[in-house]
């Protein structure tokens, strides 16, 4: 295949947070559930700004997208959504999902429904029109174009964002207006199939996996999170995902590209928080946004006071929210003449096992339970000292880069993404930008804790050098257009590559 002059390149995304303004559109579009949204945005952005000829492919979410506009009319986030071109957005139109509230609704049996109808009119009618050089999917939701953009000789990319996946039949499939019989040889079935009609109603598909079996190249969000799967160092992941990524690893097909934090997650121009701040001057402005923090969460009023940032989705299966929970107690009591401070800005379900604590403690005035609101995690950002990620595992991670960018420093188990973000802070050598714990356990998270306090009971000035140091690095090190750049390489790489059918 001859490598175009200028590549026209198609993203298919179920989720956006929004698009680029330059482009000259007439409508907003936001739809998310997760990470997804964000990377999605920032790379569409970032390849507009390198003039890439970049199309998107999304559901057509009407009530979301309406409503995200109504909603946040006049505010601050009113401008930080963007706007597209109608001649470079594609919305697939389906009553499936014309009116949702949410991109997922939690029931498998809609979620496929969903996906079932974008995928159709992504592979029925956006790509007959876009007529792309290359197809950039994205998670489960987009697992069948890869096989249909092999058998029409479509260099095609599938990110792994998320190690979640449906099934269904290819009895199923077709029912939904999706021609599987034209591509079902590069389809992953559940069960080795002996041909087409034997396995059309009973065999499943994954999706998946159907997306990494038949891309021609792979990427997860972080190089160490696919070399964790390859080495078989996490049990969750299904041995059929396992293998077709350790195959297309081993092909030279999988790589990793990291994520990076959108542009308004800088201190210097963020307009969520109270007190705009910049390396040279954290020092001061951390602790007049910490003192106004404080009086928002009904922290006791101390500007000396060393604060620690929650903010993640309170989830106990990844986040690690347990040994926090196991720990939290003796960590404020230890460091109580300090007074150490926690400020959970998360929702999940573990959120009422940390309120229970608080009650039952009596901590109201060290610890701040609440649910996320993006303005306040904004400002927890600005104010806090040090931030906790101790995932059991982490596919990328964004705050501990969104920390680093704010001087507010990183306390992680050394894993997936947390692991090639984050290095040992040594403030006699000056490197490092963070703390890391090998071992997953409380005594692990403990251990991490009392080496961030060692760092905050140094000198002051030796402090203010370092945060200096890593606020700078961290704005040049995690930002959209090295992360571009990575993906336009790749690009280039998949059209150089010789297509085999």
């Amino acid at each position: 295949m001859k490598m175009a002059q200028k590549p026209r390149i198609l993203i298919v995304t179920p989720e956006v947070t929004y698009l680029p303004e330059d482009m000259g559109a007439n409508s907003h579009y936001s739809a998310k559930a997760g990470g997804l949204a964000d990377v999605s945005a920032a790379l569409i952005s970032a390849l507009f700004d390198f003039h890439c000829d970049v199309h998107v492919a999304l559901p057509d979410y009407r009530s979301i997208f309406n409503g995200y506009t109504i909603s946040n009319q006049g505010s601050k986030l009113e401008k930080i959504r963007k706007r597209l071109d109608e001649e470079r957005i594609h919305l697939a139109a389906d009553r499936a999902f014309y009116y949702l509230d949410n991109v997922y609704s939690g029931y498998s049996d809609k979620d496929l429904k969903v996906s079932l109808a974008f995928q159709r009119e992504v592979i029925n009618n956006i790509i007959p029109r876009v007529k792309p050089d290359i197809i950039h999917c994205n998670d489960w939701m987009t697992g069948l174009i890869p096989a249909m953009a092999r058998q029409i000789g479509i260099p095609c990319l599938f990110t792994i964002h998320n190690i979640h996946t449906l099934t269904s039949t290819m009895a199923e499939i077709e029912d939904r207006g999706i021609d599987a019989a034209s591509f079902w040889n590069w389809l992953f079935l559940k069960n080795p199939p002996h041909n087409y009609e034997e396995s059309r109603e009973w065999n499943r598909v994954d999706f998946l996996t159907s997306g990494v079996f038949a891309a021609h190249y792979v990427n997860t969000v972080s190089p160490t999170f696919l070399a964790e799967i390859v080495e078989n160092r996490h049990s969750f992941v299904e041995d059929c995902l396992k293998k077709e990524l350790t195959n297309k690893y081993h092909a030279g097909c999988a790589t990793g590209i990291l994520n990076a934090p959108e542009p308004e997650f800088n201190p210097a121009v963020d307009e969520m928080i109270r007190y705009n701040y910049g390396p040279k001057n954290h020092r001061k402005l951390k602790i007049k946004n910490k003192q106004y923090l404080q009086n928002i969460v009904d922290l006791e009023p101390d500007e000396n006071a060393v604060l620690f940032f929650w903010p993640s989705r309170l989830d106990p299966v990844q986040k690690g929210c347990r040994l926090l929970a196991d720990t939290i107690y003796d960590i404020v009591s230890q460091y109580w003449e300090a007074n150490l401070q926690i400020v959970f800005v998360a929702s999940g379900e573990f959120q009422k096992h940390f309120y229970d604590i608080v009650r039952f403690h009596g901590l109201n005035h060290r610890i701040a339970v609440c649910g996320f609101n993006e303005g306040l995690s904004h400002q927890a950002f600005a104010a806090s000292d040090f931030l906790f990620m101790p995932s059991s595992f982490e596919p990328c991670g964004l705050p501990q880069m969104v920390g680093g960018i704010y001087g507010t420093l990183p306390i992680v188990h050394d894993t997936g993404g947390l692991h090639d973000t984050i290095r040992q802070l040594d403030h006699e050598n000056n490197t490092g930008n963070g703390f890391l714990f090998n071992v997953h356990d409380a005594a692990g998270l403990k251990w991490a804790v009392d080496k961030a306090m060692e760092f905050h009971f140094l000198d002051p000035d030796i402090k203010e050098v370092q945060i200096n140091r890593i606020m700078i690095e961290s704005v040049l090190e995690f930002n959209h257009s090295r992360c571009a750049e990575e993906y336009i390489k790749l690009y280039e790489k998949m059209l150089k590559r010789p297509f085999i059918v």
